[in-house]
């Protein structure tokens, strides 16, 4: 059976520890992948990283890793893949507005696509922050062009090898699917639930939501438009003789 693992940045989520467990048995029970769920202690000052250990001794499914101090979230998420030692890999965040269920509309795209993500709908945020998200989704797409609507939807499985390839910066998490057609990859977009917070509290301001999205994706634009591509369109036999090839 083929496993995936699931990446859960967590800062200062004490309260949604023991409640992702319960949110995931009905994904672990009716997917036909072997499931691992990475927990990654974005440096919590709370008691996130006690539970986290808690939990992981409880369950198998459950594992973690833990930094020295916070490094935002594109940090933790990279971690994640690069500690996953499986083909695909996905994420998902701790504040559970997404549902790991969702990942099974998911399953039967992964063998044709390099990347599967959700796509928000009836967005259950504040008024900022759905506006505030609308537009830096139009900002986006209208300069990089990647065809998504929700690119910030925090639920997504990629191909491990394609992930682990991409640019990696401060707020790269947000450009996932543009830089996965930098690679060359290819992508599907599906329509997931979304649900209001009942834990914990939103690490995003007027900054970090709106302004600093917008100067990424123009320094997104500029690397796109400066990546160099190529194909081989012929080439030299291999031969058996010793020499230069």
């Amino acid at each position: 059976m083929q496993t995936i693992s699931l990446v859960v940045p967590i800062f200062n989520e004490e309260a949604a520890i023991f409640s992702l467990r319960d949110a995931f048995i009905p994904y672990f029970e009716n997917s036909k992948y072997e499931v691992v769920v990475l927990l990654v202690n974005d440096g919590s000052t709370d008691e996130s990283l006690e539970k986290i250990k808690e939990l992981c001794a409880k369950d198998e499914h459950f594992r973690f890793i833990s930094f020295d101090r916070n490094y935002g979230l594109s940090a933790a998420i990279r971690a994640g893949f690069d500690h996953s030692k499986t083909d695909l890999v996905g994420y998902i965040d701790a504040d559970l507005q997404t549902a790991p269920t969702d990942f099974l509309k998911f399953e039967p795209f992964l063998d044709s696509f390099d990347l599967v993500m959700g796509s928000r709908t009836q967005r259950k945020d504040k008024f900022v922050k759905r506006l505030s998200s609308r537009f830096a989704n139009w900002f986006r797409d209208s300069l990089l062009h990647d065809g998504v609507q929700d690119s910030g939807c925090p639920l997504k499985i990629i191909r491990r090898e394609m992930a682990v390839s991409l640019p990696f910066f401060k707020g790269s998490h947000r450009f996932i699917p543009a830089l996965v057609l930098m690679k060359g990859g290819s992508i599907k977009e599906i329509p997931v639930s979304h649900f209001p917070r009942i834990t914990g509290k939103s690490k995003f301001n007027v900054w970090n939501r709106l302004l600093g999205p917008l100067v990424d994706t123009l320094a997104v634009r500029w690397m796109m438009k400066r990546t160099i591509q190529y194909q081989i369109s012929n080439r030299s036999e291999v031969s058996n003789s010793s020499g230069p090839t």
